[in-house]
């Protein structure tokens, strides 16, 4: 909605403007700005640094970054364009590089800021303190989570419709969009936080946990029983389904059983349990030759499907085996008992975990 100016004798909306008509630069002007009064965009937020680059290997630069009541960093990204262009993509990165920061590192990195802005003499460790209402630091509550706020003139659909997915993923970022306008050569701006708009985020909120809550749930559905496993005069305990079949499959070949003749009792799927090469090789080697063997008959082998790691593959008598590790449905417990019965001086017994 446009901005209105009140006259005596009219009410008269205000032109927009841009940043750019107004010749105001992103970093000089507008960050400068709101270095000092970052309250318009993130209330209850100390600036710690400005321009924050401190990582290995990387020449990217958070334009400020600052600290929460609630000990969260909080990592501020600015753009005077007139669509965010692909803020919130540097913003997530951002914050991964700087989740780790301790209490005491976050004290250094505002020292050099306090220097930067003409503040050397401010102790930065006690003002951080007080600012937190902390008597002493709590590395285990301080940078718990951070927070994103991207403040821009506008926000493309594909922004904003990437920071409403983040937020439904518990990723607690916001817009506010800075909107100038131009009164007689003097320039307003008009702030606002558009997503969450502050009069439903509470609604949200709890949008957003029913809708965790639900794919919790479906989730859970899935069979996560475990099994303990005896083999020989080994004993191993809460193996996943898939980990466990693997097991027996490497037991038997140990004990002297060709692999192919372990597949042919793995029940429906005893024509894809295996896939092998020729030669001794290692994980790598085993998914060039195995892709190409399978590109040759007009076939793809997805080697996710398989125990391909080096100390996971099987070799036997000059070849190697990959095995197939998804066994999560019903030919689990089938194809173990065909297995255990198949060979019994082999001495492999399995139950559900307790």
């Amino acid at each position: 909605m446009p901005i209105y100016e009140f006259g005596p004798q009219e009410i008269r909306p205000l032109s927009k403007t841009t940043f750019s008509q107004v010749r105001m630069q992103e970093r000089r002007d507008l960050q400068r700005l709101l270095r000092a009064n970052v309250s318009v965009i993130a209330p209850d937020t100390l600036v710690i640094s400005e321009e924050f680059g401190d990582w290995d290997e990387s020449h990217r630069r958070i334009d400020l970054l600052g600290i929460d009541r609630n000990a969260n960093l909080v990592v501020i990204e600015l753009k005077r364009t007139e669509n965010g262009g692909h803020m919130e993509l540097q913003a997530i990165r951002y914050a991964a590089m700087v989740s780790t920061m301790t209490f005491e590192r976050a004290t250094d990195v505002f020292a050099r800021y306090l220097t930067q802005i003409g503040r050397a003499g401010t102790d930065a460790r006690a003002q951080l303190l007080d600012f937190l209402g902390w008597d002493e630091p709590d590395e285990d509550r301080f940078a718990q989570d951070v927070r994103i706020v991207l403040a821009s003139a506008e926000f493309s659909r594909e922004l904003t419709t990437s920071v409403l997915w983040l937020i439904e993923r518990d990723i607690d970022i916001r817009c506010v969009r800075l909107q100038p306008y131009d009164l007689n050569g003097q320039v307003l701006v008009d702030v606002q936080q558009i997503i969450p708009l502050p009069e439903v985020a509470e609604y949200q909120v709890r949008v957003i946990e029913k809708k965790r809550k639900e794919r919790e749930a479906h989730t859970s559905t899935r069979d996560r029983t475990t099994y303990d496993l005896v083999l020989g005069g080994r004993r191993l305990t809460r193996l996943p389904k898939r980990h466990a079949i693997y097991q027996v499959f490497r037991h038997l070949v140990e004990n002297g059983i060709a692999p192919k003749d372990v597949a042919r009792h793995c029940g429906a799927l005893a024509n894809r349990a295996l896939v092998w090469v020729e030669g001794e090789v290692a994980g790598d080697e085993f998914r060039r030759l195995a892709t190409d063997a399978r590109a040759q008959e007009r076939r793809t082998f997805d080697s996710g499907r398989y125990f391909c790691g080096d100390d996971e593959l099987i070799r036997f008598n000059g070849c190697t085996y990959a095995f197939l590790n998804q066994w999560g449905g019903g030919d689990f417990e089938d194809v173990m008992a065909r297995l255990r019965d198949t060979f019994p001086d082999k001495e492999i017994a399995f139950t559900p975990s307790e």
